[in-house]
């Protein structure tokens, strides 16, 4: 039997989304990292701790779902800022729930990151133009929506 399939043309795969959101984020992650190197925390920690500040006391369950991480991953991102007393984990109302809350430690270390922040921010502004940044934003949110509700 003669197969009627033709060879797939994988260069089409070169827009894939997926590839192309990891390959800016491992680009974008690096820059950030490089911005925060000086306070010893990752762009992804400094993230964590902007998200626990705005929404602390948070549910351990809620800020997952904030952040779009599953809880296994969330926990093991936390677990070096609360060993170095930046965020605290208590138990919640019930025994399965567990609240998650910045230290004075963090809000301190977040006074100290944001003027680095900015910088960085500005910078990433000025590369791209404020439209296009605010339009690639909007984008990145319409995308996340798109993925949950497929």
């Amino acid at each position: 039997m003669t197969s009627t399939l033709t060879t797939p043309d994988y260069r089409a795969c070169m827009t894939c989304a997926g590839f192309n959101l990891r390959k800016a984020n491992r680009a974008i992650s690096q820059f950030y990292d490089e911005v925060f190197r000086p306070l010893g925390i990752r762009g992804t920690q400094y993230s964590l701790l902007v998200a626990v500040k705005l929404t602390a006391p948070v549910l351990l369950t809620q800020l997952a779902d904030y952040a779009q991480m599953d809880r296994t991953t969330l926990t093991r991102n936390m677990e070096l800022l609360v060993n170095q007393g930046l965020l605290t984990v208590s138990a919640g109302k019930d025994k399965r729930t567990r609240n998650v809350n910045i230290t004075a430690d963090g809000v301190e270390l977040l006074e100290l990151a944001y003027p680095l922040w900015q910088q960085a921010q500005a910078k990433i502004s000025a590369g791209m133009g404020a439209e296009r940044l605010a339009h690639f934003l909007a984008d990145l949110s319409a995308l996340v929506d798109v993925s949950q509700h497929s």
